[in-house]
């Protein structure tokens, strides 16, 4: 059974070999986080130097999902940074590995990224995700809400053609 838990920044350096090798993992999968293949585990590793650095900056929270000392997921909450929305954070790059899909990983991790979000003060929650995807899906079964579409808002991970983007919110 997997342990959710908040990445502490000192924990950074040991868990980056673990977080490179998720992204990687993902976007090779088909998930829609941003990135195009052909990925690479450069490309994998850049992004994660930034985001470890914003975490460590606490600019954005990291929460793990481990079991028998690897990390098969993660999500990270961003919390808003404008003076007027205080109450306001992003959710950003929910990632399950594959050899951990399929198990209500995804949901637990979404559940724990709600929990942190209460425990900080943050009451209303953003995300985006690619229209008709398995994230789709999941976001409308935790109640979240959507609000809106983009057509032809990103290029799909395997490069093909440009996707429509699902925007939901959540109070909490």
């Amino acid at each position: 059974m997997h342990q959710i838990r908040l990445l502490a920044p000192a924990e950074a350096d040991a868990a980056r070999p673990d977080l490179v090798d998720l992204l990687f993992d993902c976007v090779e999968g088909g998930a829609s986080v941003n990135f195009v293949k052909p990925m690479t585990r450069e490309k994998s590793e850049s992004w994660w130097h930034g985001a470890l650095a914003s975490h460590a900056r606490g600019e954005r929270l990291i929460l793990i999902a481990e079991v028998d000392g690897r990390i098969d997921g993660s999500v990270q909450l961003v919390p808003a940074g404008q003076e007027n929305q205080p109450h306001r954070a992003d959710i950003a790059k929910l990632l399950v590995h594959r050899r951990a899909r399929r198990n209500g990983l995804g949901a637990a991790l979404m559940q724990a990224a709600e929990d942190e979000a209460r425990r900080i003060g943050r009451t209303l929650l953003t995300l985006d995700t690619e229209t008709g995807s398995a994230g789709e899906r999941l976001y409308q079964r935790l109640g979240w809400t959507l609000f809106g579409q983009v057509p032809g808002y990103a290029v799909t991970a395997d490069g093909t053609h440009r996707q429509t983007c699902s925007f939901f919110y959540k109070v909490l």
